[in-house]
């Protein structure tokens, strides 16, 4: 039985490559091997490894321009080399590039099992939730396992839909802080006169309608950890706040006199530029500084597309399954899905898959059936009346409903909600500040509203 992801093997020498490959097979490791570091980069395109072991002395390209290339393309992805020559030079100069450790040539088999033991990545993929077959996500989860490890304060950016969330209960479930609660706030869809009292809570009397004391996000995830999601959407004034509970590890209840002392760990999300943003002024300089202890960018679906394929079985098996459904996935499909760029990521990737096990009435999903982005959903085809037979009478003719003009719209309030947004920014001419004034709302709000439909696929 193989333990986790596969090990390469770069080695020039046919008898030593298959003889190390031998020792890490009988270990119960799979493993790939190459003759050198072209073949080495061929095989981590398109593969994931646990780690590399790379000989130093190879023609044309050695085993340290190797290594600059897997830090430079795979950052997080765990390098030792093996080499005859002591030389201090040479191991100076590979611990520089991003060398985990050296082998001295002849070793024993214990001292490379010992070697992978301590530096290999762990199988990142923990439950239906994680996929990670792609390099690049294979180096993000390493990651998110060590700082997992520590208590620091994680921030993490990346694209609408990439799954920050996914990766934020990542680092929860494999911290020491697993037992305690996982509480969520998404500090882009609260009113903003609603967001200090849901953050950090309120005593009795606070304000109208503050008929008993109430805690705040905060203090729900004492003991374990709380994720401030789009905190770049939380207003000037309310970060200002918070810079104040992450320096104090104390929060006060709007309308309270006793600071309650916190014991959590903090992750936050955006999908804008952070550093962007503090230049216009929209976020405070030292409140980023406070948040961005550990930054951990999350690559877009366009940048693992190892991933796509996965998440599509995946998300076929849930859907699928809940219609009592199997449903499995065309060539063609699959070319098209891998083909196609995903600007709403793995969000749209599973409204997509929704879709299609909805329009397909066959056990195969076709290219057909995708309807991805630039192809227009087709309208229901008309439905023809029931004929009437001529030898009824008049009187066994049930009248004609009235026309279903109406049935066309969602009773869906969300669905009504959205219409109506929509067709008053159309009518504004796509004016935001003319459509907050007829609709009643911020443009935060709209502002949120119209992200959620983009990365819903109706804009």
């Amino acid at each position: 039985m193989s333990q986790g992801l596969p090990i390469l093997i770069v080695e020039d020498d046919p008898h030593l490559r298959e003889a190390v490959c031998d020792t890490l097979e009988l270990s119960g490791f799979s493993v790939f091997s190459a003759d050198g570091g072209e073949a080495a980069l061929r095989i981590l395109e398109q593969n994931a490894v646990s780690i590399v072991i790379s000989d130093v002395r190879m023609m044309p390209m050695d085993g340290i321009t190797l290594l600059k290339e897997i830090h430079a393309r795979w950052p997080h992805l765990p390098v030792v080399l093996m080499t005859a020559f002591a030389d201090v030079d040479r191991a100076v100069e590979a611990m520089r590039a991003g060398a985990c450790d050296f082998l001295l040539k002849p070793f024993e088999p214990q001292a490379l099992l010992g070697h992978i033991a301590r530096y290999r990545l762990p199988d990142a993929e923990d439950g239906s939730d994680v996929i990670a077959r792609d390099p690049a996500s294979r180096s993000l989860f390493a990651l998110a396992t060590r700082v997992a490890a520590s208590d620091a304060t994680v921030l993490l950016t990346g694209e609408s839909g990439v799954g920050k969330e996914v990766v934020a209960r990542y680092i929860h479930r494999h911290s020491a802080r697993a037992g305690g609660p996982f509480v969520a706030i998404n500090c882009a869809a609260i009113p903003e006169s609603l967001l200090e009292a849901t953050l950090f809570g309120y005593e009795k009397g606070a304000f109208t309608g503050a008929q008993q004391a109430q805690a705040g996000k905060f203090e729900q995830a004492q003991n374990g950890t709380l994720l401030l999601d789009e905190v770049t959407e939380m207003p000037l004034a309310l970060q200002a706040k918070l810079l104040r509970v992450l320096q104090e590890r104390e929060v006060e209840r709007v309308g309270g006199k006793k600071p309650v002392a916190l014991d959590i760990r903090i992750i936050a999300t955006s999908n804008r530029d952070m550093a962007e943003a503090v230049q216009k002024g929209a976020f405070r300089e030292d409140l980023f500084y406070r948040l961005n202890v550990f930054p951990l960018p999350i690559p877009s679906l366009r940048e693992r597309p190892l991933d796509i394929i996965p998440l599509v079985r995946h998300f076929l098996a849930e859907h699928g399954g809940r219609a009592g459904r199997w449903l499995s996935l065309s060539p063609s499909a699959e070319a098209a899905l891998i083909a196609y760029s995903w600007p709403g990521n793995v969000r749209e990737l599973e409204n997509v898959i929704q879709r299609a096990a909805i329009f397909t009435s066959a056990e195969s999903i076709e290219a057909e059936h995708l309807y991805l982005q630039g192809r227009k959903i087709p309208a229901a085809a008309p439905v023809a009346p029931l004929p009437v037979p001529s030898a009824a009478p008049a009187a066994a003719v049930p009248a004609a409903p009235p026309p279903a003009k109406e049935e066309s719209r969602s009773e869906n309030i969300r669905d009504l909600e959205r219409e109506h947004i929509l067709e008053t920014l159309a009518a504004v001419g796509g004016v935001r500040k003319l459509a907050v004034e007829r609709l009643g709302i911020s443009e935060r709000t709209l502002r949120y509203k119209l992200k959620q439909y983009r990365e819903e696929g109706w804009l």
